[in-house]
């Protein structure tokens, strides 16, 4: 388990901690758009970079690592095999919210 300091505050991190809205895009019907792929890239390279808007001198890498990730993420989804039923986008929905409501409600 990693550990940070956050203030005063000891924080616990686990790998499922690391970073919530990067959801899972595998096996669903139907497959993953577009706009998902690149959501799930940007939230990436948001998080390995630190910053939510990049300066205008790394603007143009931002964008590119973005793309470049969305590109290899989509290759990945077309060629990842299951023999499991494909998930339900809105059964997986309910999931979330429900954990979220567990979660912000301590």
């Amino acid at each position: 388990m990693n550990t940070g300091r956050v203030g005063d505050v000891l924080v616990r991190r686990t790998l499922g901690d690391m970073c919530r809205n990067i959801r899972p895009l595998h096996n669903y019907e139907p497959p993953a758009t577009r706009d998902e792929v690149h959501d799930a890239a940007l939230q990436f390279v948001r998080k390995i970079s630190g910053t939510t808007k990049p300066s205008q001198a790394n603007q143009e890498a931002f964008d590119r690592a973005v793309e470049e990730i969305a590109h290899v993420t989509r290759h990945l989804l077309d060629e990842l095999v299951t023999t499991a039923p494909p998930k339900n986008r809105e059964v997986e929905a309910a999931k979330r919210r429900a954990k979220a409501e567990l979660r912000y409600a301590r």
